[in-house]
């Protein structure tokens, strides 16, 4: 009987305990959340040096449902997920595909934006499909959905990696580039603030809907953020963000 009372024992010494991040977060009081700085108008840092875009409102919305304070992380494409990894935030909200690679790192909401990405470039430039790339120079930030899902889609291909959305798109704006890879949210603002640059879409690389990321592990966090997006989706909420920041309505979102 002591034997098995010491076997117990030691079993319950190495068994490490599980987290409830969830009630960490409402235990301290503060919630710290990643949002992007460099993919307008998804996140920016506005002329007055805040943060601002549609993920920082839906940052400051889960803080004002869960009742705590907001630690905001202004955070790039390529460090969204070792920020969530090494424990630099507790959730991510910046303009997030959700791929089979990266949810055998982090685990995903349901989406809360509609968005697909595509290839752009000026309407001289006679692209309609990959295969019409040849030598073309194509702009992309490392590691996105966008650089993965075009690589696979033309191997061959002249992709041009660069370490954010902001230095991808002034690489095209200067030249350095002959296209672009992006979503079609930032190709509207490139748009709308070149007009010279004659810009259209080329082609569609594929749908990519926007989801939240969490550390795996943390189920409760991860329902309570869905139960917050379906809520805020059902109230209208979400969809009065997406026509102050897109000026136009958002459309229906695909099932997760």
């Amino acid at each position: 009987t002591a034997l098995v009372v010491l076997l117990v024992a030691c079993a319950l010494a190495v068994t490490p305990v599980s987290a409830d991040l969830l009630q960490d977060i409402l235990r301290k009081g503060v919630v710290r959340i990643g949002v992007p700085i460099d993919v307008p108008p998804f996140g920016y840092t506005d002329p007055g040096g805040q943060p601002a875009g549609f993920d920082v409102d839906m940052a400051n919305m889960v803080a004002k449902d869960l009742g705590v304070k907001l630690e905001m992380q202004q955070i790039t494409g390529i460090n969204r997920i070792p920020y969530l990894l090494t424990n630099k935030v507790d959730i991510v909200i910046s303009v997030m595909g959700a791929t089979p690679q990266r949810a055998q790192q982090v685990a995903f909401t349901s989406p809360y934006a509609g968005l697909f990405l595509g290839v752009y470039g000026p309407k001289g430039v006679a692209v309609k499909g990959p295969g019409d790339l040849g030598t073309r120079k194509v702009a992309v930030p490392r590691g996105t959905t966008q650089d993965i899902s075009l690589t696979e889609m033309a191997p061959k291909a002249n992709i041009v990696r660069f370490e954010d959305d902001a230095t991808s798109a002034a690489a095209f704006l200067s030249g350095q580039t002959d296209l672009i890879g992006t979503a079609n949210i930032v190709a509207l603002d490139l748009i709308k603030k070149n007009p010279a640059k004659n810009i259209e879409l080329k082609f569609v690389i594929r749908l990519s809907p926007a989801h939240i990321a969490v550390r795996h592990g943390e189920p409760d966090l991860l329902r309570w953020l869905d139960t917050f997006i379906f809520f805020h989706r059902l109230n209208g909420d979400i969809g009065k963000l997406h026509e102050k920041w897109f000026q136009e309505r958002m459309q229906d979102l695909p099932t997760f």
